[in-house]
C-alpha cells in the first residue's frame, strides 16, 4: 500500500514531459507560456551554445503564469517547436510587454541557428523587425520539422512580464489593431479630462483642477509607456524616456494624487495628516528627480510604489469616511474610487512581482484602476466646485437678505431711512440743473383716528396699501421710503424742468382721492406733501429732505391735503 501509495506522488508531483508547441494547418495563434522552460543567468555569461547545451538545468516557470517577476536575473527561455502539415510558413513571434529592453530570439534546429532577431525598446525604433508598441518578429518555420527549437533571452532592468504567443498574421493583426483602438480611446478620454480641468482651472482659479490635471497627465503617461505607445508615437528612440518614464510618471501620479486628496479633504482632515500628504508628495517628487538621474533604479521606484503610493488613499481614508458620516457623497466617492485603485494596484503589484498570472484583465489593472480615479476624481471636483459655488450663492444671499433687512422697512417693504439716505446720496451724485432730482415728503392726513378707532393691526394694514399704491404711482427705478409713523418720502430723479417735478407730485396728491381698501375695510385718508429739488433749491441730502419737510410742516398749517414747494405754495 506504502508503496503504490508512493508511485502515485511521485507520478502526481513530477513534472511532465517538455511538450513542443505544435504549429498546425488549423492553427491561428498559440500560447507559448505552456511550453517555455527557463534558466536564470546571474553572471550573465551564457552565450547561445552554452545556453542550449544546459538543456537539462532548464526548469518549470515557479512564477505565475506569463511573469517572472522583478529578476535581476538575465533569462533564457527555451520552446521546443514541432511544425505539423500545413502549419509551415511565416509565424509571429509576439511578446505583448513594451518595457523589455533587450530580447534575442533564436530559431534553431539539430544546433544550428536558423532564424536571428534582437527586439526590445532598447534597440532603435527602426530596426525592430515589425515596428509595433509590441516586441515582435516575424519566424519562417520549414515544412515537416519535429525538432525545432525556440530559444529567447531576456535582459532587462525591471519587471519580466512575458505573454508570448505565435499567431499567424492575420491574428495577429487583429490583436494589435484592438489594442491600439483601445489605448487610443483611452489616451482621448485622458486628453479630454486633461483640457477640461485645465480649462476649469483657468476659468475658475480652483487650484483642484490644477492638481487633477497634473493627476491625469502622469496616469495617462504612464499608461501610454506602459503599452508603448510613447515609443512608437511620440517619443521614438528617445532613451532617456525609454529608461526613466515608467518611474517618473507612476511617482509624479502618486505626488499629484496626495496634493488632489490633500485639497479635496481639507475640511475634514486632521492637519497632521495634510501634512502628511503633502511630505508623501514631495518624498515622491524627490524620487522623481533621483530616478530620473539614475540614482536610483527601477526596483527602487517599484519598492516605494507598493509602499508610500497607497499612503494617499490611506491617510485620506479618515476625511472621506468623516465626508460619509455627514452624508457628504463625496466620500462615498473617494471610498468607492479607493476601492478600485486598491484591487487595481494590488492586481499590478503582483504581476510586476510573479504572484499573479497575465492576462488581458491583470496586465490592464493599472490602467483600468487608474481610468476609474479619474473618471471618479472628476466627479468630487465637480461636486467640490458646485458646493463651493452653493456655498457662495449662499454667503451672497444671506448678505443681500442682512443689506435688505438693514434698508428696508420691516412693515411696508419700502425703503427705510437707512435705505433713503444711502439711495439720496447716491441720487444726488447724479443731479445736475437739466436732470433735476425731486424730493417729497408725505404725511398721512387722518390717519390717527383710524389707528385709534380700529386698533394697530388695521392702522398697519393701512399703511401697507398706502405704500403699495405709492409704488404704482411713481415711475420704474423712482425710490420710495417709510421714514417711520404716518410719513413717506418719494424721490424722482432725471427730471429735465421743474413743471415736471410739479406734475409728478400732483399725481401723488391725486393718489389718495380714492378710499383705500384692506381687510374688508375702507377708509379715505388724504396726504400732505411738500417737496425740494436739487441742485436748484439744494443740494446737501440732509438740507434736502430737511426743506421737503418744512415744505410740508407749512402745508399742514396752512389746510393739509395739498402740495408745497419748498419757498412756494399751489
Amino acid at each position: 500500500m506504502r508503496w503504490w501509495l508512493a508511485l502515485w506522488l511521485a507520478a502526481w508531483f513530477t513534472p511532465g514531459a517538455h511538450a513542443e508547441a505544435q504549429l498546425t494547418a488549423g492553427g491561428e495563434s498559440i500560447d507559448l507560456w505552456p511550453q517555455v522552460r527557463v534558466l536564470s543567468d546571474p553572471t550573465r555569461a551564457l552565450d547561445l551554445e552554452q545556453a542550449v547545451a544546459a538543456r537539462d538545468r532548464f526548469i518549470e516557470p515557479r512564477s505565475a503564469y506569463a511573469t517572472l517577476g522583478l529578476e535581476k536575473e538575465v533569462v533564457w527561455l527555451r520552446v521546443p517547436v514541432a511544425v505539423s502539415a500545413g502549419g509551415e510558413g511565416m509565424w509571429i513571434l509576439d511578446i505583448d510587454y513594451a518595457l523589455l529592453q533587450r530580447i534575442d530570439v533564436y530559431v534553431m534546429r539539430e544546433g544550428k541557428v536558423l532564424q536571428q532577431a534582437t527586439l526590445g525598446n532598447g534597440q532603435p525604433f527602426a530596426s525592430r523587425p515589425l515596428r509595433g508598441r509590441s516586441h515582435a518578429a516575424a519566424l519562417e518555420f520549414p515544412p515537416g520539422a519535429s525538432e525545432l527549437l525556440v530559444m529567447v533571452r531576456v535582459d532587462t532592468p525591471g519587471a519580466k512580464i512575458l505573454p508570448i504567443t505565435l499567431s499567424r498574421l492575420a491574428p495577429f493583426h487583429a490583436l494589435a489593431l484592438r489594442e491600439q483602438l483601445l489605448q487610443g480611446a483611452l489616451g482621448c478620454l485622458g486628453v479630454v479630462l486633461l483640457l477640461y480641468s485645465l480649462a476649469q482651472w483657468a476659468s475658475l482659479r480652483e487650484n483642484l483642477y490644477l492638481k487633477y490635471a497634473l493627476l491625469v497627465l502622469f496616469s495617462m503617461g504612464f499608461s501610454v509607456h506602459f503599452f508603448g505607445i510613447g515609443e512608437m508615437y511620440v517619443w521614438t528612440d528617445h532613451q532617456w524616456a525609454e529608461r526613466h518614464l515608467a518611474g517618473v510618471t507612476a511617482l509624479m501620479a502618486a505626488a499629484a494624487t496626495a496634493l488632489f486628496v490633500e485639497d479635496a479633504l481639507a475640511g475634514d482632515l486632521h492637519r497632521w495628516l495634510r501634512y502628511a500628504l503633502r511630505a508623501v508628495a514631495a518624498i515622491h517628487g524627490l524620487a522623481t528627480i533621483a530616478h530620473g538621474l539614475d540614482l536610483i533604479d527601477v526596483r527602487v521606484v517599484a519598492v516605494l510604489m507598493t509602499t508610500t503610493g497607497l499612503s494617499p488613499a490611506l491617510m485620506g481614508l479618515p476625511g472621506a469616511l468623516a465626508k460619509w458620516r455627514r452624508g457628504d457623497s463625496v466620500g462615498a466617492w473617494f471610498i468607492a474610487a479607493w476601492l478600485g485603485y486598491f484591487v487595481a494596484s494590488a492586481i499590478m503589484v503582483g504581476v510586476v512581482r510573479g504572484t499573479v498570472g497575465v492576462n488581458f484583465w491583470t496586465l490592464h489593472s493599472f490602467q483600468i484602476g487608474a481610468t476609474l480615479d479619474m473618471l471618479v476624481f472628476m466627479r468630487i471636483a465637480v461636486l467640490r466646485t458646485a458646493a463651493r459655488h452653493h456655498d457662495a450663492q449662499r454667503a451672497a444671499l444671506e448678505r443681500d437678505t442682512l443689506h435688505s433687512l438693514a434698508h428696508t422697512d420691516a412693515l411696508t417693504g419700502l425703503l427705510n431711512r437707512r435705505g433713503l439716505s444711502e439711495a439720496l446720496t447716491s441720487a444726488l451724485g447724479r443731479a445736475v440743473p437739466d436732470r433735476i432730482l425731486a424730493l417729497y415728503v408725505l404725511d398721512l392726513d387722518g390717519f390717527k383716528p383710524v389707528n385709534d378707532q380700529f386698533g394697530h393691526d388695521v392702522g398697519d394694514a393701512l399703511l401697507r396699501v398706502v405704500a403699495q399704491r405709492l409704488r404704482t404711482s411713481m415711475r420704474v427705478g423712482d425710490g420710495v421710503a417709510r421714514l417711520g409713523g404716518d410719513e413717506f418720502v418719494v424721490m424722482a430723479e432725471g427730471l429735465t424742468h421743474e413743471a415736471q417735478a410739479l406734475d409728478l407730485g400732483m399725481k401723488l396728491l391725486h393718489a389718495f382721492q380714492e378710499p383705500f381698501t384692506f381687510n374688508e375695510k375702507s377708509s379715505a385718508v388724504t396726504a400732505t406733501i411738500g417737496y425740494a429739488l436739487a441742485p436748484t433749491d439744494v443740494a446737501d441730502a440732509n438740507a434736502l429732505l430737511k426743506a421737503a419737510d418744512a415744505a410740508m410742516y407749512a402745508g399742514k398749517q396752512q389746510g393739509k391735503c395739498r402740495l408745497l414747494r419748498f419757498g412756494a405754495a399751489t
